[in-house]
């Protein structure tokens, strides 16, 4: 799935910038990544309307949602057997498959692994350059030090690289692994660095909405498949911007009161007891 930041024309609905609150076109977005890799990338309007509804999702917005998705290049237009629908663009593609690691997968840092730092300087004649990669590191999780000096946990190196030469950026900028050994406390750096007040309040947000799920399934597991499904790509589609504002950081450098644990562990067991019933749902609709 992904869903890493990609250019701007899609960072609204493949990004990380949204609130909780889930408009039509970003539910659609999860659906195809969930779904229609196992139908060849392809979903008709009539399965995604079906799908929608149980989401309480009327057909004309539904209709109004694929048309916008399909204006910025996230959705292109496919009829299959005279049937008509909308398969994910090539490059939605690429970005949903690097994304599968960063929700499903990710990885928490300890201070010992080290820093990957990102220098560069563009020149205002080529500011559009400059905020390409601004983009990038963004969606990477990167924290600002100084102007053209950011900032991640080291784990973030190939990934970091990999966009950066994948949008030829990369003779732009310097990559280099750091240490930090003088002066500042660095557990006041990086709170500098990063806004960990937005993050801490974002995953409060996750937790208040989805906790009294995690204890209903912890308790009573059962669960109906279109129940699971509903609140499935409900709790996936607000969990997955997270993945993209919390880079890993060491848990030694965050705040004592920090709730990222708890709310990827909410997470983890909805993932857990969700899924499959919801994806029994989905093929039962589609078949």
């Amino acid at each position: 799935m992904q869903w890493p930041t990609p250019p701007d024309t899609v960072t609204d609905d493949l990004g990380a910038t949204e609130s909780a609150v889930n408009p039509p076109r970003r539910l659609i977005v999860t659906i195809y990544a969930l779904y229609a890799r196992e139908t060849q990338n392809w979903l008709s309007v009539s399965s995604l309307v079906r799908l929608l509804g149980d989401l309480g999702v009327d057909e004309p917005s539904v209709r109004s949602s694929i048309s916008r998705l399909k204006r910025r290049g996230i959705l292109v237009s496919h009829r299959k057997d005279g049937v008509v629908g909308y398969a994910l663009s090539e490059s939605a593609l690429d970005i949903i498959h690097e994304g599968d690691q960063r929700i499903f997968h990710t990885s928490r840092a300890s201070v010992s692994d080290g820093w990957l730092m990102a220098v560069f300087s563009i020149p205002e004649s080529e500011r559009g350059k400059r905020h390409a990669i601004r983009t990038i590191l963004t969606s990477k999780g990167f924290g600002t030090t100084a102007p053209g000096v950011w900032i991640a946990p080291a784990h973030l190196q190939q990934g970091t690289a990999d966009a950066l030469r994948a949008a030829g950026l990369d003779q732009f900028v310097d990559l280099f692994r750091a240490e930090h050994i003088a002066f500042a406390d660095l557990r006041e750096k990086v709170a500098q660095w990063w806004n960990l007040d937005q993050l801490h309040e974002l995953y409060a947000e996750f937790i208040d909405q989805f906790q009294p799920l995690y204890h209903r399934v912890t308790d009573r597991p059962e669960i109906s498949p279109r129940d699971a499904f509903v609140a499935y790509v409900q709790m996936l589609t607000t969990w997955r911007r997270l993945p993209y504002l919390d880079p890993g950081l060491p848990l030694e450098l965050l705040p004592g009161d920090w709730n990222g644990a708890t709310a990827a562990t909410i997470f983890n067991r909805l993932q857990q007891v969700l899924a499959e019933p919801a994806h029994d749902h989905v093929r039962l609709l589609l078949s």
